[in-house]
């Protein structure tokens, strides 16, 4: 039996980075993964569809070069070749992780793991032993029982990257971070889209001015929206798929050649021995500590099995807070409070922190500041007016409770706030920070101004 000192068993972007933080800090170290390294984030999540999103980013740059002086006649694309291109970046970046365990001499072995009591990992027959077992399985597009899945005409988002061919009309269920980044492409490279959530507002989690934006802009591409709306049904039998979407005003049936469910994500918990080792679960999440460890000694999980955000950027975090305390350093627990959430559709949405509702609802007496892309000089240059950033302030303190932001690029703009509020900056403090011009930053700076009536250009 091969004995280590860590097994992590998963290697997405919590698993893989978690490895090798653990080979850094001396410990010998094994990766276990069922399919390709790098997991769901880089072969069919985070980074390909960034990649779609380029092209049809591109592609709308072609349509509209009038707009900018240029002359293209007859822009068109090639869906198979926009496919391929964001298959070959999925490949070069599991190639990268390959790279990185190598480097870091890290074991990878192949298989399905499974736990077993004794800190020892099954895969496939074999067994491993371990000092410290760390779950980072991850998780999955979630089903609905109105919603099955059949992986043709009702579809996740692994089958969304790689049609065989473009659909005319889509039907994107749910508009969180998956369903509107899809709606984005698939309407950009001319598909008809109609987004159906069961909320009464799309992109539910964001501020409500960043909300009724993103449904301006997206209305004005020309995707349909149905907010208030529940798919009670699915009819598959015919040619393409009738939804049946239950609405305020009664039922309506829509009629496409795909669905695409994007109604969020399921934890990979279930056969990898969880009930055999008696590792606690609530509610299809594995229960931790602040340092991620597990009611059983010696068990660890990080990522999308546990409760904290499912976002790849807070599994890598707690995965290097976890084996930073196995190492014995002094760590501060992660601040689930200042995690920015990215989406990566067009115009861009970034935020961290409270929304001016939450703040609001905590009683909190706020300072609110905006300011518009339309009155950015490097935005409208750029050709991209679109949006603005809001920011929210404790009044009596200064304290940079919030900031929100729909726009180009944003998603690379918002670690500004959260570095700003991990060192407990201050609204004055930002202003006085001088921006460069002319950049899109600058619009957290004026938005800051507005927040203390010093605003100078709006």
């Amino acid at each position: 039996m091969s004995k280590y000192d860590i097994i992590v068993l998963g290697s997405g972007p919590g698993g893989y980075v978690t490895a090798i933080r653990a080979s850094q800090l001396g410990f010998k170290t094994a990766v276990v993964e069922k399919e390709s390294l790098g997991g769901v984030c880089l072969n069919w999540g985070c980074i390909p569809t960034k990649a779609l999103l380029k092209s049809a980013q591109v592609f709308e740059y072609l349509k509209h070069a009038e707009d900018y002086g240029l002359n293209v006649k007859d822009a068109s694309h090639d869906f198979d070749a926009v496919v391929k291109r964001s298959r070959g970046v999925a490949d070069g970046m599991s190639n990268g992780v390959k790279f990185l365990m190598k480097k870091n001499k890290i074991d990878v072995i192949e298989g399905f793991g499974k736990l077993k009591p004794g800190k020892k990992v099954d895969v496939d027959g074999k067994e491993y032993s371990a000092d410290h077992i760390i779950v980072a399985t991850g998780a999955r597009s979630r089903e609905l029982p109105s919603l099955p899945q059949d992986g043709k005409k009702v579809i996740g988002y692994r089958q969304a990257m790689t049609l065989e061919e473009q659909p005319k009309k889509m039907i994107v269920v749910g508009s969180g971070a998956i369903g509107v980044e899809f709606a984005y492409f698939y309407n950009s490279m001319g598909t008809e889209v109609t987004i159906v959530e069961y909320m009464p507002k799309i992109v539910p989690v964001e501020d409500d001015e960043v909300s009724k934006q993103l449904e301006r802009s997206f209305k004005k591409s020309g995707v349909k929206i149905m907010t208030s709306a529940e798919v009670t049904s699915v009819d598959t039998s015919a040619d393409g798929v009738k939804a049946t979407v239950k609405t305020k005003k009664g039922e309506e049936v829509l009629e496409a050649d795909i669905l695409l469910s994007a109604v969020g994500i399921k934890s990979n918990i279930e056969n990898i021995g969880l009930e055999d080792v008696g590792i606690a679960v609530d509610r299809d999440k594995i229960l931790v500590n602040d340092y991620y460890q597990t009611n059983i000694p010696g068990y660890y999980a990080i990522g999308d099995v546990t409760p904290g955000q499912a976002l790849a950027h807070v599994a890598s975090a707690e995965g290097i807070l976890c084996v930073e305390k196995i190492a014995g350093q002094h760590v501060e627990k992660l601040d689930y409070g200042n995690i920015p959430g990215c989406t990566y559709c067009s115009p861009e949405i970034a935020s961290v922190g409270l929304t001016e509702a939450q703040a609001k609802e905590q009683g909190l007496d706020v300072k609110i500041g905006k300011f518009p892309f339309s009155a950015s000089g490097k935005a409208s240059a750029s050709g991209a007016k679109d949006g603005f950033v809001k920011v929210i302030f404790d009044a009596k303190y200064g304290e940079w409770l919030g900031c929100h932001m729909i726009g180009a690029g944003v998603t690379d703009m918002i670690a500004e706030a959260v570095l700003g509020r991990k060192l407990e900056t201050t609204g004055h403090e930002v202003l006085k920070a001088v921006h460069p011009h002319p950049t899109m930053s600058e619009a957290v700076m004026e938005a800051v101004a507005d927040a203390y009536d010093e605003v100078i250009h709006l």
